[in-house]
């Protein structure tokens, strides 16, 4: 699979981080002891110039939300693809010297990888440039702080590909008014960051939709109506689905098997194949029906009162209508366009 991290940058570019501003943070004298046995949050470290640059207002939920609004994300993308994306949170980016030890590094707010199998970070302890392969995406959220001025220039000079700004809905008071809410992608190109409407890692996934989706509390039709979109069109690419996802998989058969269980009792019953046959259809329908419902959409009483038809089409392909669908008639039109009926 094509990946933005197929290239490594082996030896990243020197940057006098002297000359850089760290807007909403402290500076705080810090030897490579002394970090050693630090165990808070740092946004950037140097062992040369022994320092340390801490946010100035400290963790909040409105810094912290964004983040763990792109794990969740991710999961769904990932569930639809039918293979996982790994996001490892705050992970420490980090350069070293050539005895190994730690020179210079960062922490970022989310860090996410699309093939989590190349991401070779099994028992590291940080990220390491030149060596790791780089993340996809990276995240940073500008709540009270600043990277245009400091860890951008990091950013870029160390060679990540895709770096995500997001400043988000929730305003502190600390927050200059100017700062407005919105997204900015950074791509790498030919050594530089340029801003971008989309995403390169998430092809199609512009920076109005992805602040909304950061920002939503609960995320929105729109937003699930993307995420599925990706996941399907990541899918395609990789050759994976639904039924690849073992919670996908295991929702179908659970369904697929109350369905049998129901035929049975109904075969007996009935003493006629077409107790089996009607109790496998009406396990399918639940499946649908539980899906749709948990995806916000509106389930009529009579919806799929008369499908038979599904009995016919593959377990993964019902699914994959289901989870794609923006409404009951929809579902059963992605049902007409497989042409299994």
């Amino acid at each position: 699979m094509a990946s933005a991290y197929a290239l490594v940058r082996a030896r990243p570019k020197e940057i006098d981080i002297s000359k850089l501003e760290f807007i909403g943070c402290e500076a705080v004298p810090m030897t490579r002891e002394q970090y050693r046995e630090f165990e808070g949050r740092l946004e950037v470290w140097d062992a040369e110039l022994k320092t340390a640059w801490i946010v100035r207002d400290g963790p909040m939920p409105a810094h912290e939300g964004p983040g763990q609004s792109l794990g969740m994300l991710a999961a769904r993308i990932a569930a639809v693809r039918g293979s996982p994306i790994k996001c490892y949170g705050t992970m420490v980016l980090m350069v070293a010297d050539p005895q190994g030890e730690p020179r210079r590094l960062m922490q970022a707010d989310q860090t996410l990888y699309i093939d989590p199998e190349k991401t070779h970070l099994i028992g590291a302890k940080a990220m390491l440039v030149g060596r790791h392969n780089f993340p996809d995406v990276v995240l940073e959220v500008d709540n009270t702080t600043d990277v245009r001025r400091g860890k951008l220039k990091i950013y870029e000079a160390w060679g990540f590909p895709e770096l995500w700004v997001d400043v988000p809905d929730a305003r502190p008071a600390s927050r200059p008014k100017s700062r407005v809410s919105e997204l900015t992608i950074y791509l790498l190109e030919d050594g530089a960051y340029r801003p971008a409407a989309e995403s390169r890692a998430f092809p199609g996934w512009r920076v109005e939709d992805i602040h909304l989706a950061l920002n939503e509390i609960v995320p929105s039709l729109r937003t699930n109506r993307i995420l599925e979109r990706l996941g399907r069109d990541l899918g395609a690419r990789d050759g994976t689905g639904p039924d690849d996802d073992p919670l996908m998989r295991s929702l179908r058969k659970e369904s697929e098997e109350r369905g049998r269980l129901r035929g049975r009792a109904e075969g007996q019953r009935l003493g006629r194949v077409e107790g089996r046959v009607a109790g496998k259809v009406e396990g399918r329908a639940d499946m649908v029906r539980e899906v749709l419902l948990s995806r916000g959409l509106a389930v009529s009483a009579g919806f799929l009162a008369d499908s038979s038809v599904i009995a016919e089409i593959p377990g993964s392909a019902v699914l994959s209508a289901a989870l794609a669908c923006d409404s009951e008639r929809d579902f059963l039109l992605r049902l007409a366009a497989t042409g299994e009926p």
